[in-house]
């Protein structure tokens, strides 16, 4: 089920599309220091009640933890190994949250791409802004339509790109079979707002390109905290560009 009215793009799988390749690797690395670091300045400052809905790639749920906060890990699978004692895994769909009190959370990590995976992403924010208490915030990752436009390019759909600007919801596939709801900032916006949140700010995972870093720590390996940071500080223009945007949302009282 898709938004009453909305003008959906779904494109049929065809070849296989943008991934983490292996050639990639610097960079790669790079991406998920930037997303360690960012999740860094943005839990809270003091002890919280953490729900994680992100999956174990992100590792949102033992950063958090290592912080001082108790954190509820939401999983589609069960967890192999020890955990923190401060991290509670519960197996269950990250979309339906109806296990979880009103009002239980002082902040929801939706990292790892999750909501570009539940394609009726409403109903997973409508779930976040129930669980989160007044003034609780969220922190989440979605993929944007750059990478949607790009996949689309790769897998020779040119007739379709033309539409992406027109759609209010962007369906891709990838080569798993899986399918990507892909966003722009005034697509996230409008989502966040509809589910009763307030936009704080939003930004692209990474602003350097791939090729950039990865000539860097090819020639410089011990260049990556600089890169980091300089991440951290590069300044953002009026409509966020790369392949995953990352946003946060705060509750009103």
């Amino acid at each position: 089920m898709h938004p009453r009215g909305a003008a959906v793009l779904s494109i049929p799988a065809k070849h296989p599309a943008v991934g983490e390749s292996e050639s990639l690797a610097s960079y790669w690395t790079f991406y998920w220091a930037v997303a360690a670091a960012q999740l860094s300045r943005w839990l809270p400052h003091r002890p919280s009640r953490v729900l994680d809905l992100s999956g174990p790639q992100a590792r949102c749920a033992p950063q958090a933890a290592a912080a001082g906060h108790t954190v509820v890990e939401v999983r589609e699978t069960p967890r192999s190994g020890p955990h923190s004692r401060r991290v509670r895994p519960v197996v269950a769909d990250p979309a339906s949250l109806g296990f979880l009190a009103d009002g239980s959370f002082d902040a929801v990590v939706a990292e790892g791409r999750v909501l570009s995976r539940h394609l009726v992403t409403e109903n997973i924010v409508a779930e976040i802004s129930r669980v989160l208490r007044p003034g609780g915030r969220v922190l989440m990752c979605v993929d944007s339509l750059v990478l949607g436009m790009a996949i689309l390019a790769e897998q020779n759909f040119w007739a379709h790109l033309s539409d992406v600007p027109r759609s209010e919801v962007v369906l891709v596939p990838w080569p798993d079979g899986s399918i990507t709801r892909c966003f722009g900032a005034e697509q996230l916006r409008e989502l966040l707002t509809d589910s009763g949140l307030e936009l704080e700010w939003i930004r692209p995972r990474t602003t350097l390109s791939p090729s950039t870093v990865e000539h860097v720590l090819s020639t410089s390996p011990q260049a990556l905290p600089r890169l980091v940071r300089a991440e951290l500080t590069a300044p953002l223009g009026d409509e966020p560009v790369g392949i995953h945007l990352v946003a946060s949302a705060i509750k009103s009282f």
